[in-house]
């Protein structure tokens, strides 16, 4: 009994990682709107009945498929976090995981952008992307607090602006890598976290 109990798991855990990295490979080729339930699910080697027994929707695989990736990369920032004692240190490590992430073979962001696109035009979608969002505005607010520099003395928020500025010199990089230097966009991060300290209005 256990021992079929645990060979179900097993196959259940098997379909669903089969799924996440069809998704992967769809999304990145077609788009979230060209992979089609049915596409991923053949991909898969599955039925279109087992994506929705297991994500419920296209947009929860999608979710799902970010959600391993972000935790991926926040494990990598917490440990980096741990031994940085300055600012820019900080700063510097949250660019690094975000230009350069440590899983998803640099679809991460790509799908992170395909999302908001998405978003735009879908609102369901964008309900979910906005607390998606919230709770990473929360995080990183939490976390530069905790730092006892630069936005934590003001106690304003922060996470909005510097996820923000995140992602568009991450996309400013993909276009021209010289253009946003490391120096620079840790400097970019910097001039947000003192701008919020010094005053400028939630």
């Amino acid at each position: 009994m256990f021992l079929a109990m645990a060979t179900q798991g097993e196959r259940r855990a098997e379909t669903r990682q089969r799924l996440l990295d069809a998704a992967a490979e769809l999304f990145a080729a077609r788009g979230i709107e060209g992979a089609s339930v049915d596409a991923i699910a053949a991909r898969a080697g599955r039925t279109s009945g087992a994506v929705y027994d297991h994500f419920e929707s296209k947009t929860g695989l999608l979710l799902a498929l970010l959600e391993s990736w972000v935790d991926d990369v926040a494990v990598a920032i917490v440990a980096e976090l741990a031994t940085a004692t300055t600012l820019d240190e900080r700063l510097a490590s949250l660019w690094r995981n975000v230009s350069d992430p440590p899983s998803g073979d640099g679809r991460w962001i790509n799908l992170e952008h395909e999302l908001w696109s998405y978003a735009t035009r879908d609102e369901t979608a964008r309900r979910v992307l906005a607390r998606r969002y919230e709770a990473a505005w929360a995080g990183v607010d939490e976390a530069v607090h905790d730092w006892g520099e630069g936005a934590a003395q003001a106690r304003r928020r922060v996470g909005p602006a510097l996820i923000g500025t995140l992602l568009g010199l991450e996309m400013m990089r993909r276009i021209d890598p010289g253009a946003v230097t490391d120096e620079v966009a840790v400097a970019a991060l910097r001039g947000v976290v003192t701008a919020i300290a010094e005053g400028v209005p939630r």
